[in-house]
Order: structure tokens, then sequence, then C-alpha cells
């Protein structure tokens, strides 16, 4: 692989994808609507070419393709936009990828699992989603298989990291950074997966790197699982945080279901707070070598680090 284009590269893992891609020498085409988020993500990379474009404009994707090796697919939308775009826009980047003889690498999560009883899920389990937004990532899954482009699904579990803004766990680090009353989503004594974006990123790249590893799932599993107050000790000891942290609980999600439609697309999700689908890394670290491992202390340290520039730079705009 020479060279990548990133397509929703100003996101959590489209940007530890970009970063992983440009530290390997591969130049990167960094793909995104907003033209000054990339910049301020990128400016400073010298593999990366910024593209500001529409997803939903073939013409623009194309371009922006021209002459990849691989396309990472790391765009997602808001909850209640699944239905309506997440197809449509994988139907683009198949024929994108198709123009110029590309591979696909997509960033997939845990809902095509749906409920499992097993505690530990390997590539091998079955998959009958529950849930409507299961059943969108199952048949993008199905599209990919269906095509004639070689390609990689990647499974991840719950993503934090750097830039990861729209993850479940940003919503209490932003309040611990912002030293008010946090949230957390689900049973603090729950124990389930949380994975650093750029120990995903690494092993995704790693993956796409390799000519044996495609038309197949991989699962990049987190260094390991964890509880709600256990996260919660970590952030106390590294930031000196002692607010109170908050449990959002599936009944409150669904009290404000009735106001957000968003929240009205969360409350299906819930179940995987109670019931957390662990991935098995077993199948990657036997073909390709162990994981990328951050602690949840470095990740978080890290992550908190780039929260509290943000938050200086926006102070001072």
């Amino acid at each position: 692989m020479k060279k990548a284009l990133v397509v929703g590269a100003s996101g959590g893992m489209g940007y530890a994808l970009v970063n992983e891609l440009a530290a390997r020498d591969i130049q990167v085409v960094a793909f995104a609507r907003t033209k000054e988020k990339l910049v301020a993500l990128f400016q400073h990379q010298p593999n990366v070419t910024i593209y500001t474009g529409d997803v939903f404009n073939e013409e623009q994707l194309r371009k922006a393709s021209h002459g990849v090796d691989v396309i990472f697919h790391a765009i997602s939308f808001p909850y209640q936009e699944w239905e309506a775009k997440h197809i449509r826009c994988l139907t683009i980047i198949i024929r994108a990828a198709q123009a110029q003889q590309a591979k696909i690498a997509l960033v997939d999560n845990i809902y095509a699992y749906g409920r499992q009883s097993t505690n530990i899920v390997t590539e091998n389990a079955r998959k009958n989603p529950h849930t409507k937004k299961g059943k969108i990532r199952l048949a993008m899954e199905n599209m990919l298989k269906e095509s004639s482009i070689p390609s990689l699904i990647v499974h991840m579990p719950d993503l934090y990291g750097p830039n990861a803004e729209n993850t479940i766990l940003h919503e209490t680090l932003k309040s611990v950074i912002r030293d008010k009353k946090a949230n957390y989503v689900g049973n603090m004594q729950v124990a389930r997966e949380f994975l650093y974006t750029f120990d995903g990123a690494k092993a995704m790249v790693e993956l796409a790197l390799r000519s044996d590893t495609y038309h197949q799932h991989w699962h990049v599993s987190a260094v390991h699982t964890i509880t709600g107050a256990q996260l919660v000790t970590i952030l106390r000891d590294i930031t000196g945080y002692k607010r109170d942290v908050r449990t959002v609980s599936k009944a409150m999600i669904s009290m404000l279901a009735i106001f957000s439609p968003f929240m009205k697309e969360m409350k299906e999700m819930m179940y995987l707070t109670e019931e957390p689908v662990i991935l098995s890394g077993e199948k990657y670290e036997k073909a390709i070598g162990p994981l990328p491992q951050t602690s949840y202390k470095e990740g978080l340290q890290e992550t908190l680090l780039w929260l509290k520039k943000r938050e200086q730079q926006h102070a001072m705009a």
C-alpha cells in the first residue's frame, strides 16, 4: 500500500487511521466535509493531502480516491440518520473502489452480533441482530461480501481517544475536563470493553498492509474489560476529579427518548451496557502477532490532554 484514502478522516477513528498511515510513510488522502477541521487536524502532516468533499457526491469521492490502493471507510452518521445514509454511502464507496481497483477496509462495531450467549465472541459467532442498527451493519457487511471488492471488515468495541467525540465515553470525559458533574452511560458495575482509537488504527493498518487478510472478518479487542467504577477511579487518579458521576440508566434514556430523536435511537442499544459483547482477539494474535494494547491509564491521559488543549483553543477563539 503506497496510497490510501480515509473517508471520515475528521472523526475519532479516521483521525487515528490518518496518523497511523502517515507515520508508516504511506501517502494519505484525508476526506471529510469540513475543511477547517481537516486543516486543524492535519495541516502539519507531511504525508497527508486534505480533500474536502461530500461522501454522497460520487464525482468528488472518485477524485479523492484517484490512485489509492485502499479506501478506509471510517465514516459514521448520527443514529437517527443511519437508515437513510449508511447503505447509500457504502454503495458509493464500493463504486469508487471498483473504478480505482482499490480495496476497502471497513471500521465496524459490534452491533451486527446482536445478543450473544457466550462471554467471549469470536469471528465465527453467528450474527443475529435484533436491533435496527445491528441489521443495518449486517446489511453493510453483506454488501461488501457480495461485491467484487477485496475487503476487510474490522469489528471494534466502544471507542475512546483523541478527537473521538461521538463516543459513549466522551460524554463522561468532557465533564471531567470541565470539572462538572459527569454522566456515565450504563451500569457502573458491568465490565465492558473500551478500545483506544490509536490501538485500533495500528491493528487495522497492519491488516490492510497484508494480502492474505482480505475477504475476512477481524476483531480488535481492548486491552481488557473494565467497569465504569474502575474507569472513574483511574480518572480521579489522573486528574484529581472529585465530582459525582451519575449513572445514565435505560429508564432515563427511555424518558429522554420522548423529546430527543437521538435518545430514541440510543434506547435500543442500551442492552450492550448490561449484556456486553466482548471480542476475542485470538484470530489476530495467531495470524499477525500481539494486538496493540495501550493501558486505560495511558489512553485516558492522552485523551484528556487532547480534550484540554481543545477546550483551551475554543476559549481563545
